[in-house]
């Protein structure tokens, strides 16, 4: 459970973020003072701080610097009037991990606080290499296959340096851990790391998360705001998918490799930068610059060490420690006995073709855990993992195509004229939801790892379907 202090002198703003944040499942200290926010920081080694800018007696910068010096990779969410602005973007380009205008959007503020969490997350929390898997109960690269150890060499060879990585593999196969391997060895360790995902921000919003923007640089942008690039000055910036960025930007990503320097969107001013820059697809790089969705001047400033992942298929020797790794990790993690499994179901697992690799086996085995409730885990639990069996009709199995295929249908013709597009996604959102909360028993923290999503977000999509569990099942919040 992570969690987070609040300082802030209002009483009533840190009862309400107390009774939030609380409900969203996080543990939750106050301070009234800058004073006693540095006190607390010592004695409960948060998570996350959320600090107000005006405080009585040691103002809100001078808190933050204060507690950036003793952890710099303890992210903190700055609140501010409109009136102190200046003093929060100065924040954000000292280190704070972003800014909030007060009055604040709830919702905006729950997505700010889990992407803050997993930032400090990935700067502080390690990822281990080539450890035993039964001991491992941290997030680790796991293998001892031929095409593992050269991955581990090749990152033990270029993290030292600053030289920009390509890292490339299919989606599944760890290319996120294998960047924070690089920045955790690296020199810049001590300096930020944020990552981007290319394909989740929408393209409207991607240019103004890396470079910022001026005031009035377009409408709505009220006030001058420092992008992820600038943010992240002395450390390390992870593209993410970087194969699907838009070739607007992919200008000016490579005028940030070639001259080490930025312009915010709506500005002329030339802002020098120093980020080191890993990134990773799993795109054909080559076909994207025959087709000209990809520079070719950028690949070749981007490549310059490309570490290749390889699938799961090409390295089987690895799934048994996989196996292992992942029951110890998830068991620890609900705090479980590892139930153990079966010689048949290892034989399952070892016969899979894994066309998702590392993370389509770890989404099997924490269903399987779940299915096999407590016993070892047999073939059976395995194939339904991954299978997730069709209901029989008419005397054969309907492939899942064919039952959404049926469903949709079936919507088309009851409701001509609606918008069908949204309400179907709507109902397919909330049934996937409901299962995956059915499936966990209610538990949402393992709904939400089941699903791939955050809890926040969950909640907010539970409250957006006003769903309930059935009632054969025991809601468990926790």
């Amino acid at each position: 459970m992570s969690k987070i202090l609040i300082i802030d002198d209002d009483d009533q703003l840190r009862k309400s973020f107390d009774k939030l944040l609380t409900e969203e499942g996080y543990r939750v200290v106050c301070a009234a003072s800058g004073e006693a926010g540095l006190d607390m920081a010592a004695q409960e080694n948060p998570d996350l701080i959320i600090l107000d800018m005006r405080l009585p007696g040691m103002n809100g910068l001078e808190t933050f610097k204060a507690i950036h010096k003793i952890e710099p990779k303890l992210p903190v969410i700055i609140m501010t009037a409109y009136g102190t602005t200046e003093t929060a973007i100065e924040a954000t380009k000292l280190g704070a991990f972003d800014y909030i205008l007060k009055p604040f959007d709830v919702p905006d503020m729950l997505t700010v606080i889990a992407k803050a969490l997993e930032a400090g997350r990935f700067m502080r929390y390690p990822v281990d290499m080539n450890v035993s898997p039964d001991k491992a109960f941290r997030e680790a690269i796991i293998g001892r296959s031929t095409p593992m150890q050269d991955v581990y060499k090749a990152i033990g060879r270029v993290a030292p340096t600053d030289a920009t990585v390509l890292i490339r593999g299919d989606s599944g196969t760890g290319k996120e851990l294998v960047a924070r391997a690089i920045y955790q060895h690296s020199l810049r360790a001590d300096k930020p790391f944020l990552v981007i995902n290319c394909v989740a921000i929408p393209e409207t919003l991607l240019e103004s998360e890396l470079f910022g923007y001026e005031k009035g640089a377009f409408t709505g942008a009220v006030h001058r705001r420092v992008g992820k690039i600038e943010q992240a000055h002395g450390g390390t910036v992870f593209l993410d998918e970087i194969g699907d960025m838009p070739l607007n930007l992919q200008a000016k990503m490579l005028r940030l490799l070639q001259e080490k320097s930025i312009e915010r969107l709506g500005g002329r001013q030339t802002i020098p930068v120093d980020v080191r820059i890993i990134a990773a697809t799993n795109r054909d790089l080559e076909v994207a610059i025959t087709n000209g969705r990809f520079r070719e001047d950028l690949y070749y400033r981007l490549k310059v060490v490309t570490i290749r992942l390889p699938l799961l298929c090409e390295r089987p020797e690895d799934i048994a420690l996989l196996t292992e790794y992942f029951l110890t990790r998830f068991t620890f993690e609900a705090g479980t006995a590892n139930p153990g499994i079966t010689k048949g179901a290892r034989a399952l697992l070892a016969n899979h073709p894994w066309p998702g690799n590392v993370r389509e086996l770890a989404n099997t085995l924490q269903k399987a855990l779940i299915f096999s409730r407590g016993t070892p885990i047999s073939a059976e639990d395995i194939d339904q993992a991954i299978r997730e069996k069709s209901p029989v009709s008419n005397g054969h199995k309907e492939s899942r195509d064919e039952i959404l295929r049926r469903l949709i249908r079936r919507e088309l013709t009851a409701k001509t004229g609606e918008n069908i597009f949204d309400a179907c996604m709507d109902r397919f959102a909330s049934i996937v939801i409901s299962e995956a909360l059915n499936l966990s028993g209610g538990n949402r923290s393992q709904a939400a790892k089941l699903l791939g999503i955050s809890r926040p977000t969950l909640h907010s999509k539970i409250d957006k379907y006003d769903l309930k569990l059935e009632t054969s099942v025991k809601e468990n919040t926790a």
